[in-house]
């Protein structure tokens, strides 16, 4: 275990947090910025706006995404016992897509306020239907494989049929959420995904030793008394969970979930109990960096930030296959 690894996370986090919340359009100081924090007296008003306003609400939605995405990655490769796996092989993001394309292109009269609802119930969806289809007197981690990558292009599918005949207005609006954007971050945002992601999140740290014993194999687990089959529909719904409620609230941000937990046990190891919180540091740490890349990179225009993720992460996905092409 690399403890001096590790131990610098909190501090680096700590660091990228107040760097986003100092560049931008306009360059903060530092002790502005704690004064806005604080409410401290003699701050201008115009900065305690950007600060608490604008900058605040989406550096912590950027912390929650990345914490979100990062456990979720870390449940979905020991529930699948594949390195390579990740939380948009469960269809989370394919179910959350298909259902936003619905309700932007198709259902206009529906509330914007809804549309979170709406494509975190498809997410979940998506997953509850694989994990159905997959059950023979029981599942196995490649009928969930080749189940969800089935499911997920079927829906890919279908959301691009209604993209190629929607209104092109509407598309445009639906093809902005599915890049992944933290442009409309808002507190309301922010409370509505801690709530949904905080419960499930916490359940599986719990479960953490009973997904030690599940990474060892189907056979070892149920030697050891281990009820493999609701264990693993368990951790998957946990897993949809968090993961639907990141997708809901800022739209699909890729390689994270994949990302993650193997920077996380470079560090940690391979149990359980360091791994979640270590995957869940460092997806905040890519998200806040990724965002940060996002709003400088082209200045003043603004990039989704699931564009930043995916161009870092295919070739850390490249990597994954090149370390592995012997095993």
């Amino acid at each position: 275990m690399n403890r001096a690894g590790l131990l610098t996370m909190p501090p680096l986090l700590l660091v990228l947090f107040l760097l986003a919340l100092a560049v931008g359009d306009q360059r903060l100081p530092v002790g502005q910025i704690l004064g806005a924090l604080v409410g401290a007296e003699g701050v201008p008003a115009h900065v305690e706006t950007i600060v608490t306003g604008l900058r605040l609400p989406r550096a912590v939605m950027a912390v929650l995404l990345g914490t979100a995405l990062g456990v979720a990655g870390a449940v979905c490769q020991a529930v699948m016992r594949n390195p390579l796996a990740e939380p948009g092989l469960l269809g989370i993001n394919a179910g959350a897509a298909l259902a936003a394309m619905v309700v932007i292109v198709q259902v206009e009269t529906v509330p914007e306020r809804l549309l979170p609802v709406v494509t975190f119930a498809g997410a979940v969806g998506m997953t509850v239907a694989i994990f159905l289809l997959a059950w023979r007197q029981g599942t196995t981690s490649l009928r969930l494989i080749l189940i969800g990558v089935g499911l997920s292009a079927l829906a890919g599918a279908g959301a691009s049929f209604i993209s190629t005949f929607g209104d092109i207005s509407l598309v445009q609006r639906a093809m902005v959420w599915l890049s992944g954007s933290l442009q409309d971050s808002r507190w309301i945002k922010v409370q509505t995904l801690f709530a949904w992601a905080a419960v499930p999140m916490l359940v599986i740290w719990l479960a953490a030793r009973e997904l030690d014993l599940l990474s060892l194999g189907d056979d070892v687990a149920r030697g050891r008394g281990q009820r493999v089959n609701l264990l693993r529909g368990l951790m998957m719904l946990g897993c949809a969970l968090i993961a639907g409620a990141a997708v809901a609230a800022a739209g699909p941000i890729a390689f994270v979930g994949l990302a993650a937990p193997h920077i996380a046990r470079a560090l940690t190891g391979r149990s359980h109990v360091t791994l979640i919180p270590a995957s869940a540091l460092t997806g905040a740490l890519i998200v806040l960096a990724a965002d940060i890349v996002a709003r400088r990179a082209l200045a003043p225009v603004q990039l989704p930030v699931g564009v930043v993720t995916a161009l870092l992460g295919a070739p850390f996905f490249g990597y994954l296959l090149w370390t592995k092409r012997h095993e």
